[in-house]
């Protein structure tokens, strides 16, 4: 493992490591409820916290402060409402995070199908020697559709651009090429 020398990359990186931290750190309070305490300066010298149930109150405790948490005067059924809330709301967190990484894989997958019939021929220009049974029938289907929708369009298109007393085409009285 090396230093990042561009500062850009550096920075980026120290961003997703941190965000990666305070995760950790907060699945440690939720799983094992302890009581964690974290500073962390940037590259540029900014400093970062993160603390349960404060950093302060961790500080103390960790420097032999007499006090469990100073200029907390919390009723315990309080503080443990507060922790129950807290494991709650982490829960949640972890649940849209983990919402988010399948919407994400969801995008993947869809741009990749999306290339993938950008590079594949349209249904009609496949080889008729390369389908089965079923899947002829679903063209021979898909085709009619298509031949329905097409002279709809027609009939239309004809109306609208003349009103002359031209018959228009009748798709019952209309045969494929297969008939």
């Amino acid at each position: 493992m090396k230093k990042i020398e561009n500062e850009d990359d550096r920075m980026i990186t120290f961003s997703k490591r941190r965000s990666g931290i305070y995760k950790k750190a907060s699945e440690l309070v939720t799983l094992t409820g302890a009581e964690i305490g974290i500073v962390v300066f940037s590259p540029s010298g900014k400093p970062f916290s993160f603390g349960h149930p404060s950093l302060e109150a961790v500080a103390n405790r960790f420097l032999g402060s007499s006090q469990e948490h100073p200029n907390d005067n919390t009723h315990p059924l309080v503080e443990a409402h507060r922790r129950v809330r807290i494991n709650e709301l982490n829960q949640q967190h972890n649940e849209l995070l983990r919402q988010v990484d399948e919407e994400k894989a969801r995008e993947k997958i869809l741009k990749q199908n999306r290339k993938g019939r950008e590079t594949q021929p349209h249904w009609w220009e496949t080889p008729v020697d390369e389908l089965n049974h079923q899947e002829l029938l679903q063209m021979d289907a898909a085709i009619d559709d298509l031949h329905k929708t097409f002279l709809a369009k027609l009939n239309e298109k004809t109306a609208a651009a003349s009103s002359s007393m031209a018959l228009p085409i009748k798709s019952d009285e209309a045969t494929s090429p297969n008939d």
